[in-house]
C-alpha cells in the first residue's frame, strides 16, 4: 500500500501538469484487466518514470477504483510512450465491473546495485529501457539522501564519486540530478543535461545508506564529550544498551566526536527516566573504525535490555579540541580483533601494538587464554583455543608468546608472557579462538545447493523458526548464503526426524541489514517453536548438488590481463556482472583452487596488488580462505559477497603451470609399451602359435622314437617363457645341430618367475625314471627318459613357466 500511494502521488503530480485533458480522465478512472499483460504494464511504468514492469496485476489487487472504467482490451506492444496510444476499445466502452480493475508493480526509477543488499551500491536509474549507471557530476549528499529515503534505507552514510565503469563501453545516464533534499523521490529532482555529453566519459557513483546516521553523548540534556550514548535512526534518537559495550567501541565514539580517547565506560550513570525503549543492537568494534556504524553489528537473539542499563562514555578531551596522540605504551592505544574466521567472534587473534597488527604464538595457548580474548571482545566464553594457524597464517609481527592467563584478566596483554615481540615462533603457529557468540548459517539438504532446512550455529547447530519471516528476511538470508536475491518458504515438506535445538523465532530483518546477524528477533532459546514451525527455505538460485550443467562454475570464473589463458587477474561472475577478488589472505592455496577449476594445472604464483593491472566494477570477494583441495572457489570460506574494504589496487591474480585443457586435470592416459593393448595382443597370439609348434614337435619326436625302436628315451616337457631375453634353441639327438645336453637335476625357477607344472595324475600313462637327459629348446625344455617297462617313451606332459 505505501508503494501504491507513492505511485498515486507521482501519477497525480505528473498528470496535473499536463495540458491534455485525457490525463485528467485517466487519473479519475481505471483500466479493465481484459487482455492486460506485461506489455501494457511496461508502457505504464515507463510513462510514470517507474522503471520496468515486474508484474501486471489483476482482480483489484490494490483495491477497487472509484471513477469511470476508461479503457479495455489494450493491445500495447510495449514500445509506446503513453498508455492511450495503445490500440483498445473506444474510450469508456467496456464490459467490466470493479472486480476487474487492473494494476502494475514497477521496478522503480532508482536502485543501489552490487553492495550486498538493496541499501548500498552503485546508483543506477531506469526509465523503462534497462538499468543505467547514474552520473557523478554535481552529485551531492542531498541527492544521496533522497535516494536512501526513496528506497526505505534510512539516511545516507557516505557516497563515493568517479567509480570506474564495469565495461569501457557502458552507457551512463545523460542527465545530472540536482536534488535539494526534500524531494520524495529521485524522479522529482531537477535534472540538467550533461554539458556537451560529458556524462559518457565519467564514472559512476556509489551510495551507502544506514539505519544509523548520527551519534552523541548526552549529559544533563546537552551533547558533550561524556554522557549516555545515543544514536539517531529513522525512528529518532535511541539509547544504546550497555550489554557488550566496551572500550574499543567507546574509543570509536570519542574519536568520531573529536573528543580524544575513551577513559571509562560507566554503565547507566547518565540514565534519564522516560526515554524510548533502549536499542538492543550490539556493536563489536575493533577500535580502528572511523564511525560507529562501520563496526560489525548483531541483533539476532539479543534479549531486551535491563531497565537503566544504558551505555555511557567518558572521553579524554572536549568537543572541538584536537586530540593528543596516544602514548604507545598506553593500554587504550592497543586493540584486539579476530580475523579470517567469518565472524567477529572467531578467527586468528591479532593485537594492534605500536601501529601494527600482529598475532600471538600458540606455545602454551589454551582455553584460559582464549577465555580472556572472548570476554574482552564481548563474545561470551571460549569454545575452542585453536593452534597451528587454524585460521590461516598472519603476516605482521608476532607480538606475544608463552601466554599464561588465569582466565580472569580484563585484557589479553595483561597476562604473563615473554614480553612484547619476544618469541621463537613462525606464523604457522598463530593462535586462534572460537567463542560462544560465534554464529554461522547454512541450508541443510541432501540434494539441493540453495534450498533446505535453515540452521544457525550458536554453540551447536540448530534450526530456525519461520514466524514471521517475511520477504525481506528471506532476501537477507539468501544473499548471505550467495543463493540469489530472494527466497520462499516451503511449508509442505514433511517433518524431519531427530531432535535439535530450535534456536530463534520472530526474525524481522530490515532492508538495510546485510546479514541475518543484524536482524532483530526473539531471544535465543532451546525450544523457540514446535517441529512443524522449522523453516525450510528455497532461494532463487537453487540448483541440484554436483550438477555441472546447472551450476557452470567454470564459466563464472576467468583470468584477465595475463600473457596466457592460465595467468592473469582473477574475476568472478556474480549478480550479472564480472568483478574482482581482493588479495587479503590470498595465497597459493586459493590460487591452486582457481587453476584446477579452470583446467590450468597447478598454481605457480599467487600475485596480489593488481600485478596484472587493476580491474573495474565490483570487488566481489574478500578474505577468501581455501585449503587447496576445494572443487571450486565458491566452496572456499570468504566474506559475504560484495563486502570488502579493498580497492582495485589490491586485485588478486594467479599464474598457473599449464595451458587451458578440456580434460579433467586428474585424467591419465595409457602409457605405450609392453602392457599397452597392442603389446598384450601380440603376447597372446605369440603364445598360442608357440603352443601349436610344441604339439607338432612332440608328435614328430614320438614318430621318430617309434621308428628308432626304443633308441630314444622318453622325455618330460617343460615350457619356460622369458619375456626379456631373445629366444634360442638347444637339443640333444641325431639330426639336431643346435642342441646340447643338460644335467638331469631340476631347473630352478628364476627370481620373479612363477612355475606352473602339469604332470599326469598318479597311475596314468607311462612313468619315467628319474634318470635321463634334458633337451632344451629354449624356451622349451624336454626331458628324455626310459620308461619302467623298459621301452623308450615320450611323455607329452610339460611344465610351463611364466614371469609374474
Amino acid at each position: 500500500v505505501p508503494h501504491l500511494r507513492q505511485l498515486v502521488l507521482k501519477c497525480m503530480c505528473f498528470l496535473i501538469n499536463q495540458p491534455d485533458k485525457r490525463h485528467f480522465y485517466i487519473f479519475g478512472g481505471t483500466v479493465c484487466q481484459n487482455d492486460w499483460d506485461l506489455n501494457d504494464a511496461h508502457v505504464v511504468c515507463r510513462q510514470m518514470g517507474c522503471g520496468m514492469a515486474l508484474d501486471a496485476t489483476h482482480f483489484i489487487q490494490f483495491g477497487e477504483g472509484s471513477g469511470p472504467i476508461w479503457l479495455e482490451k489494450l493491445k500495447c506492444t510495449g514500445e509506446e510512450d503513453q498508455i492511450w496510444k495503445c490500440p483498445s476499445h473506444a474510450w469508456g466502452q467496456h464490459y467490466c465491473t470493479r472486480q476487474l480493475d487492473t494494476g502494475v508493480i514497477c521496478s522503480g526509477f532508482v536502485r543501489l546495485d552490487g553492495g550486498g543488499g538493496p541499501c548500498s551500491g552503485r546508483v543506477e536509474v531506469n526509465s523503462g529501457g534497462g538499468w543505467t549507471p547514474g552520473p557523478y557530476g554535481n552529485f551531492t549528499l542531498s541527492t544521496a539522501q533522497v535516494i536512501c529515503a526513496e528506497l526505505g534505507c534510512g539516511k545516507a552514510a557516505s557516497f563515493l564519486l568517479n567509480l570506474p565503469l564495469i565495461e569501457a563501453s557502458e552507457q551512463v545516464w545523460t542527465e545530472e540530478f540536482q536534488c535539494k533534499g526534500w524531494e520524495p523521490e529521485l524522479w522529482f529532482c531537477p535534472r540538467v543535461p550533461c554539458p556537451e555529453g560529458s556524462c559518457q566519459h565519467r564514472g559512476a557513483v556509489q551510495v551507502v545508506c544506514s539505519e544509523y546516521t548520527e551519534v552523541r553523548l548526552m549529559k544533563n540534556g546537552s551533547s558533550q564529550c561524556e554522557g549516555q550514548v545515543e544514536m539517531k535512526t529513522s525512528g529518532g534518537w535511541r539509547t544504546l544498551c550497555a550489554s557488550h559495550w566496551n572500550m574499543a567501541s567507546a574509543n570509536v565514539v570519542c574519536r568520531q566526536l573529536g573528543c580524544g580517547v575513551a577513559i571509562s565506560t560507566p554503565k547507566g550513570e547518565y540514565f534519564v527516566e522516560g526515554g524510548d525503549e533502549i536499542w538492543r543492537d550490539r556493536f563489536h568494534c575493533s577500535g580502528s573504525e572511523s564511525f560507529l556504524w562501520n563496526c560489525p553489528v548483531s541483533a539476532l537473539g539479543v534479549p531486551a535490555c535491563a531497565h537503566g542499563n544504558t551505555a555511557s562514555v567518558v572521553c579524554s578531551g572536549k568537543r572541538g579540541q584536537a586530540p593528543e596522540p596516544p602514548h604507545p605504551l598506553c593500554t587504550y592505544s592497543r586493540q584486539l580483533r579476530l580475523v579470517d574466521g567469518g565472524s567477529h567472534c572467531a578467527g586468528r587473534v591479532e593485537i594492534l601494538q605500536q601501529g601494527s597488527w600482529g598475532s600471538i604464538c600458540d606455545d602454551s595457548w589454551d582455553l584460559s587464554d582464549a577465555h580472556v580474548v572472548c570476554r574482552q571482545l564481548g563474545c561470551g566464553v571460549a569454545l575452542e583455543a585453536t593452534v597451528s594457524a587454524h585460521f590461516g597464517e598472519g603476516s605482521g609481527p608476532i607480538w606475544l608468546d608463552e601466554l599464561n592467563c588465569t582466565g580472569e584478566e580484563a585484557h589479553v596483554w595483561q597476562c604473563p608472557s615473554q614480553g612484547w615481540g619476544q618469541h621463537d615462533c613462525r606464523h604457522k603457529e598463530d593462535a586462534g579462538v572460537i567463542c560462544s557468540e560465534f554464529l554461522a548459517l547454512r541450508l541443510v539438504s541432501e540434494d539441493q545447493e540453495c534450498a533446505g532446512w535453515l540452521e544457525v550455529f550458536y554453540n551447536t547447530w540448530g534450526s530456525v523458526c519461520h514466524s514471521p519471516m517475511e520477504a525481506v528476511t528471506l532476501s537477507v538470508i539468501c544473499r548471505q548464503l550467495g543463493c540469489g536475491d530472494n527466497g520462499t518458504l516451503n511449508t509442505s515438506v514433511p517433518l524431519r526426524e531427530g531432535s535439535i535445538p530450535r534456536w530463534v523465532d520472530g526474525i524481522q530483518c530490515r532492508k538495510m541489514d546485510t546479514s541475518l546477524w543484524q536482524c532483530p528477533s526473539d531471544p535465543w532459546k532451546q525450544r523457540s517453536c514446535s517441529a512443524k514451525e522449522e523453516a525450510y527455505i528455497m532461494c532463487s538460485r537453487n540448483r541440484p548438488k554436483s550438477c555441472p550443467a546447472t551450476a557452470p562454475y567454470k564459466e563464472k570464473l576467468r583470468l584477465r590481463g595475463g600473457d596466457s589463458e592460465c595467468s592473469g587477474r582473477v574475476e568472478v561472475w556474480h549478480e550479472g556482472t564480472w568483478g574482482t577478488v581482493c588479495d587479503d589472505s590470498w595465497s597459493l592455496a586459493e590460487a591452486e583452487v582457481v587453476c584446477q577449476q579452470l583446467g590450468c594445472g597447478s598454481a605457480l604464483e599467487a600475485p596480489g596488488k593488481a600485478a596484472f593491472g587493476p580491474g573495474n566494477g565490483s570487488i566481489w570477494l574478500d578474505e577468501v580462505q581455501c585449503r587447496g583441495r576445494e572443487p571450486s572457489l565458491w566452496a572456499c570460506a570468504a566474506a559475504p559477497w560484495g563486502q570488502s574494504d579493498c580497492k582495485h589496487e589490491e586485485d588478486a591474480g594467479v599464474r598457473c603451470s599449464g595451458e587451458r585443457t578440456t580434460a579433467h586435470p586428474t585424467q591419465r592416459t595409457t602409457v605405450p609399451g609392453i602392457f599397452s593393448l597392442p603389446g598384450i595382443l601380440c603376447m597372446v597370439l605369440g603364445t598360442l602359435l608357440f603352443l601349436v609348434l610344441i604339439i607338432l614337435g612332440i608328435q614328430l619326436l614320438r614318430w621318430r622314437a617309434q621308428r628308432q625302436g626304443g633308441a630314444w628315451e622318453c622325455c618330460e616337457l617343460k615350457v619356460c617363457t622369458d619375456n626379456i631375453g631373445p629366444i634360442h634353441a638347444v637339443a640333444t639327438s641325431n639330426g639336431y645341430d643346435d642342441v646340447e645336453e643338460l644335467p638331469v637335476p631340476e631347473i630352478p625357477s628364476s627370481f620373479g618367475m612363477k612355475e606352473n607344472r602339469f604332470f599326469p595324475e598318479e597311475g596314468s600313462g607311462t612313468r619315467c625314471s628319474q634318470t635321463g637327459k634334458w633337451i632344451a629348446i629354449s624356451p622349451v625344455v624336454l626331458h628324455y627318459c626310459r620308461g619302467e617297462d623298459g621301452f623308450g617313451h615320450f611323455n607329452y606332459q610339460f611344465s610351463f613357466t611364466t614371469r609374474i
